[in-house]
């Protein structure tokens, strides 16, 4: 059941204190509050750059186990790398786990060397799918081969930044006028960005112009389907549908972003994802405040030719290596000249790894266990897990040994990087996944700077994801929050500095609660409003922005 009220906000008398991320804020408090506020400067600037390496990438020719070289040979006699041949990552790990790169990984190997690279071994999930689709499905959704993670039909993506900003439903805002997501490199929209609601809260760029930079789509299918069908295939239809409607709002914006910005590395290389990463550069520099980017690099798919005959070091996989590892190399290096540096994080993943035997064909086929890199300036330089164990292999000849559940990586990074709070981890179904140190220590999230559903406050218990609508608010505002138990409660507004402005009791019932702030006669400005449970004390607090 819902509960709509309307509450008018009148001046009030009285002042109260309250407290805001464990700091008691009284009236006036406005150096104490900037000093909260102050610490979390410049989270809401970071970005995820996602890189799917499309096809299954081979992580046995990509990160070579040196002590187990002879195993690795005999396995993979037609397609193996000459050991004088790899590039030693790090002398400092233990013996056990020295890897040699493939050779095509030279920029890889410097990006490390600079700390600006982290390499996560034996990533995956239980039971791993090998279809291409489904497994890719998987990866997206944040699902995986149980019977709950099996047929997710939202993305991670897509759930995670509806959490992030519940406010911005699928059009420009004053405080996000960007797109919360873009994807890059693949005319077909991405599961991954798929909400479970109507509102899509990204676009998609194709296509390259002649200097190499990725366009928007003007138009995905003509004029909207009047009369939709309640069925799977109508749900499609409304997908498509919304997502050229985001695209149409976008536009205008995204071009003045792209025309406003520019590339200070000249040096490219002419690779499609090489481009893509490039366009993302301009658009950072131009302003563009979108939060999670999706590039494609595909062909990973080595069923035959991943290796040169005549020479190992050349072939299918290798050209995609080099592909790989010198566009990121190209793409750090331009943001730091940009001076943009501290504000990306880039991630790649692949729907599975490939047999630790080769085929006959000179390739390998589907697999389970790959690598997954991090790449930037704030990546926590080193490497995760240890090498996989060539002797442990099923029948089949599949590498064994899950190490890290790839949802561990993608938690780690909505939190530790983007400041998802838990809220936002739940609703992407990544509660409960151990976090991993892939973000360097000193730019990981302070808890105290979480956002999300709730903002940066602590959730009550009883009461969850207290969000407001619209923020900036000129008229109104709806409040609307789930509480698991009745109480009596206080509704109330107060200044930044925690002047007290109205207060209002309410009473909670369980389930879904709405109520409506009325905020016509107070001054442009940023508030807080503060929901208390009488009989408890303890509060949820959300920051409201008033626009004239």
């Amino acid at each position: 059941m819902k509960r709509r009220n309307f509450l008018r906000i009148f001046p009030a008398a009285g002042v109260t204190p309250f407290v805001l991320n464990g700091h008691s804020i009284r009236p006036f408090a406005n150096r104490q509050m900037a000093r909260v506020l102050a610490a979390c400067d410049g989270i809401e600037d970071r970005v995820l750059v996602l890189i799917q390496l499309k096809g299954g990438n081979d992580g046995v020719n990509t990160l070579i186990p040196i002590e187990q070289y002879d195993d690795y040979a005999n396995l993979r006699p037609g397609i193996r790398l000459d050991e004088s041949t790899l590039i030693a990552l790090d002398n400092t790990l233990p013996a056990a786990d020295q890897i040699g790169l493939h050779p095509s990984l030279a920029a890889l190997k410097s990006l490390y060397d600079d700390g600006r690279a982290t390499v996560i071994q034996g990533v995956g999930y239980e039971d791993m799918n090998q279809s291409h689709f489904k497994g890719t499905d998987i990866w997206l959704s944040g699902g995986d081969t149980t019977p709950d993670g099996y047929n997710i039909s939202s993305g991670w993506m897509g759930r995670s930044l509806q959490a992030l900003y519940p406010d911005v439903l699928g059009a420009p805002t004053p405080e996000m006028p960007d797109p919360l997501g873009i994807q890059l490199g693949d005319p077909n929209p991405s599961l991954g960005f798929h909400t479970e609601t109507e509102h899509q809260n990204s676009i998609n760029l194709s296509g390259q112009d002649a200097s190499g930079f990725y366009s928007l789509i003007q138009t995905i299918g003509g004029l909207p389907v009047p009369n939709v069908p309640d069925s799977d295939h109508g749900d499609e239809l409304s997908f498509i549908m919304n997502v050229e409607q985001s695209v149409n709002l976008y536009a205008q914006r995204i071009t003045d972003t792209f025309n406003n910005g520019s590339n200070a590395n000249s040096n490219y290389p002419t690779t499609a994802l090489a481009d893509q990463l490039k366009t993302i550069a301009k658009l950072m520099s131009g302003g563009c405040k979108t939060k999670i980017y999706l590039c494609t690099l595909g062909g990973f798919d080595t069923h035959a030719g991943q290796a040169a005959d005549s020479d190992t070091t050349n072939g299918a996989h290798a050209d995609l290596l080099f592909t790989l590892s010198e566009a990121v190399k190209a793409f750090l290096d331009d943001v730091e000249s940009l001076g943009l540096a501290e504000q990306v994080l880039a991630c790649t993943f692949s729907e599975f790894g490939r047999t630790a035997a080769e085929n006959g064909s000179l390739g390998t086929d589907h697999g389970t266990l790959a690598p997954i890199f991090i790449f930037g300036k704030n990546a926590a330089a080193g490497v995760q897990g240890t090498n996989v164990n060539l002797k442990n292999l099923t029948p089949d000849k599949q590498l064994q040994g899950l190490q890290f559940d790839y949802r561990q990586v993608f938690t780690t990074l909505l939190q530790d990087w983007l400041g998802a709070d838990n809220y936002v981890l739940e609703q992407t179904m990544f509660e409960g996944y151990a976090k991993m140190p892939v973000v360097d220590a000193a730019a990981v999230v302070s808890p105290e700077c979480y956002f999300g559903t709730t903002s940066v406050w602590d959730v009550a218990p009883g009461m969850r994801a207290m969000s407001l609508y619209p923020n900036p608010a000129n008229i109104n505002a709806e409040v609307t929050f789930v509480s698991d138990r009745a109480f009596e409660g206080t509704l109330s507004l107060h200044s930044l500095g925690g002047r007290l402005l109205s207060n209002t009791r309410v009473w909670v019932q369980p389930d879904v609660n709405l109520f409506y702030l009325d905020v016509s006669q107070i001054p442009a400005g940023t508030y807080f409003v503060r929901l208390e449970n009488r009989a408890t004390g303890r509060a949820e607090v959300c920051k409201l922005v008033v626009a004239r």
